[in-house]
C-alpha cells in the first residue's frame, strides 16, 4: 500500500525506504518534486526553447531516468536528492536544446551552464523575497523551502502565481509584465501585493 505524504513521512523517511528497495517509496519520493522540476523547467523552456514544449513532459522524463539510475544516487538528505535531480533536468534539457537546434553533438559545456542556471533558480526559490519575519510552517521546517514553495504556489490561482514567477524567477521588471500579461501597471503591482499575501498564507506565515 503506498505510504502517505503527509508531514508524518517526510523525504528522508522516504529516500531510506526508496534505498532499501521499496519501489512504491521511490515513486512518492520523486512526486515529491513534482512541481518543482516543472518550475525550473518552466523558466529554461521559456528562454531557450520558446515554449516549444510542455514542463511537464521534461519532468516525467527526469522521473523516468532517476527510477532508471537510482542505484547510482549516494547522498542521504533530500537536499542531495534534489541536487540530483536538477543535474539529471539539466542534462535532459541540453538535449532538448540540441534537438531543437538540430545539433547532434553533446555539448558539455551547455550542460554545466543549465545546471549552474538551474541551480541560480533554485537559490532564487527561497522565502527570501517574502516580507521579513515571515515564518515557515513546521513543515517546511521539515522538508526544503524551496520544494514547499513550488508546491504553495501552485495552490495559488493563475494570475497571483504568474506574476511571482515572471517577477521572482525570470527577473522581469513590472512594465514588463504588464506588457507580457496585457495588464496596467498598477493592475500588476496589486496582484503582485495580493499574491504574495496568499503565499505567504498558504506557506503558514503570519496572516
Amino acid at each position: 500500500m503506498p505510504m502517505s505524504l503527509s508531514a508524518d513521512s517526510p523525504a528522508e523517511q522516504l529516500l531510506d525506504l526508496a534505498q532499501q528497495g521499496d519501489s512504491a517509496a521511490l515513486g512518492n519520493l520523486l512526486g515529491l518534486y513534482a512541481n518543482y522540476l516543472a518550475l525550473l523547467a518552466r523558466v529554461q523552456i521559456g528562454r531557450r526553447l520558446r515554449g516549444k514544449m510542455d514542463p511537464a513532459d521534461l519532468v516525467q522524463e527526469t522521473f523516468l531516468e532517476a527510477h532508471r539510475h537510482f542505484a547510482k544516487f549516494r547522498g542521504h538528505t533530500e537536499a542531495e536528492f534534489v541536487g540530483w535531480l536538477r543535474q539529471i533536468l539539466a542534462t535532459n534539457l541540453a538535449h532538448l536544446v540540441r534537438r531543437y537546434y538540430s545539433t547532434q553533438r553533446r555539448d558539455v559545456r551547455l550542460e554545466c551552464r543549465l545546471q549552474e542556471e538551474l541551480d541560480q533558480s533554485s537559490r532564487v526559490l527561497d522565502l527570501g523575497f517574502l516580507a521579513k519575519g515571515s515564518s515557515p510552517s513546521q513543515k517546511a521546517v521539515r522538508r526544503e523551502q524551496v520544494v514547499l514553495l513550488a508546491d504553495a504556489l501552485e495552490q495559488l490561482p493563475d494570475d497571483y502565481r504568474e506574476v511571482i514567477i515572471l517577477r521572482h524567477l525570470e527577473g522581469k521588471t513590472f512594465p514588463e509584465i504588464a506588457a507580457a500579461l496585457g495588464r496596467s501597471l498598477d493592475s500588476v503591482e496589486k496582484v503582485w501585493v495580493r499574491a504574495l499575501d496568499r503565499l505567504r498564507r498558504v506557506l503558514g506565515g503570519p496572516q
